[in-house]
């Protein structure tokens, strides 16, 4: 793909859950898909446990490389949500009382119930821009190209709605994809030589029981059918009752 065309993104998973096992993540494929639509590629996605160190490397690092980068996790109301306080320290910023966030807090569950605890999310830093939640009322947040968000998925979901309103969007990738009866192995060099023809286009080879698929991403439709038309048509040189089915 040309890289000029394509905005990049970055996903940092929080939380000692997900690290365990006890949690099953499910944010990652909801952003993969909804980011692909909007032309924007989800380029790596890294986990971290609840440690404040870790968390501010990562973000200065994912920062840096992606034009975007989502958080997932670490923003509630218990001593081992850590995110916004790391967050802001990324950025050398002060955590602080944002008013609006509070008033959604008090809004939502009454003044006599924004507890300690639930105060402490409405604790941002101080350059933060929030990102509605209409399920739990906790708002996630913006600062700079970093997207501070739940991780619970239904909450994760909506706040990325949310941000969806201010993000560049890049050229949609259109992606086709054939599975085939045959291996790998078979396929390999022609595979090989037909991306090295068409640079432009991603080609991934991924095997399952009894066959393979071929996947192919791409920004410019009339060369992706180009070139899925000939890999096609090298499958049928192979074995032409290998190809199972094209989408």
């Amino acid at each position: 793909m040309n890289k000029s065309n394509i905005i990049s993104a970055g996903l940092l998973v929080i939380g000692d859950e997900i690290l365990s096992g006890r949690t099953a993540d499910q944010n990652i494929n909801f952003l993969a898909k909804n980011l692909s639509q909007i032309g924007i590629r989800l380029r790596e996605v890294r986990v971290v446990g609840d440690f404040e160190n870790e968390i501010i490397v990562a973000i200065n690092e994912l920062r840096k490389k992606f034009d975007y980068v989502f958080t997932s996790g670490g923003i509630g109301p218990t001593h081992d949500d850590i995110t916004s306080l790391s967050i802001a320290k990324a950025f050398n910023q002060d955590l602080i009382l944002n008013e609006i966030a509070h008033q959604i807090l008090i809004q939502h569950y009454g003044e006599n119930n924004v507890n300690e605890a639930r105060l402490k999310m409405a604790y941002l830093p101080r350059m933060a821009s929030l990102l509605d939640n209409p399920i739990s009322s906790a708002p996630g947040f913006r600062i700079e190209n970093v997207f501070v968000m739940a991780g619970i998925p239904k909450i994760f979901q909506a706040m990325f709605e949310a941000s969806k309103k201010e993000l560049k969007l890049g050229c949609k990738i259109i992606s086709r994809e054939i599975k085939i009866s045959l291996t790998e192995s078979v396929i390999a060099k022609d595979l090989t030589d037909l991306q090295s023809e068409y640079r432009e286009i991603s080609m991934g080879s991924y095997p399952f029981d009894g066959g393979t698929s071929l996947a192919f991403r791409g920004i410019e439709e009339k060369v992706l059918e180009e070139a899925f038309l000939k890999m096609q048509n090298l499958i049928i040189k192979i074995d032409s009752k290998a190809i199972i089915e094209i989408s």
